[in-house]
């Protein structure tokens, strides 16, 4: 496990990214998007992941913004997992948040993968889009090369739906890439690699 540097730079885009994935929650974003920020944040707090994040939109578009930086996270986990000898691969987490529920379950299989399942009806919360919610988890979980299913069990405010999913993804993260200490010498697949 190693702590990451990425960058992304599009016609698009301008992303910058330090990734330490098992440190203590210490955050630097900073994007265009307030509630993103918010959402990303939380991610890294739950997550106990260490993340310094500088994104820029050169078009002004919020879905090039949020896919972008989807995409550069994504790589800079698969990049620091290595060969990913003596994870647990795999976690699920049920996250309650006032009237919201969300189940999270992934796999870091090595195989990209994502169903989500949310029913928001409005359009947006704060300056953030909705439908933005499902190609942030698709491009997180095709770069990152992992099985993602995120479920919405309950819940109407929207706010609280998707914070609850950053959360839970962030927390069945943070149990997938934690060591397995019977294990802590292999790779967790009968194939021998992920």
């Amino acid at each position: 496990m190693q702590t990451v540097e990425k960058t992304r730079n599009t016609l698009e885009t301008q992303i910058s990214l330090t990734l330490n994935p098992r440190g203590d929650g210490n955050r630097e974003i900073q994007t265009p998007i307030k509630f993103f920020n918010h959402m990303l944040e939380l991610f890294c707090s739950h997550g106990n992941f260490d993340i310094k994040l500088c994104a820029n939109s050169l078009d002004n578009d919020s879905h090039h913004l949020v896919e972008d930086t989807a995409i550069t996270l994504g790589e800079a986990f698969r990049e620091a997992l290595g060969d990913k000898k003596g994870i647990k691969r795999y976690a699920s987490v049920i996250l309650p948040m006032d009237e919201a529920l969300v189940l999270c379950s992934l796999d870091i299989s090595g195989r990209a993968f994502c169903k989500c399942d949310f029913n928001i009806k409005e359009e947006k919360t704060s300056d953030f889009e909705t439908v933005l919610l499902y190609h942030f988890f698709n491009s997180f979980a095709t770069s990152a090369q992992l099985t993602l299913h995120i479920k919405m069990l309950d819940g109407t405010d929207p706010h609280h739906i998707i914070e609850c999913a950053f959360k839970a993804c962030a927390r069945a993260l943070k149990e997938a890439v934690s060591t397995d200490f019977q294990n802590a010498d292999k790779i967790p697949s009968t194939k021998g690699m992920l």
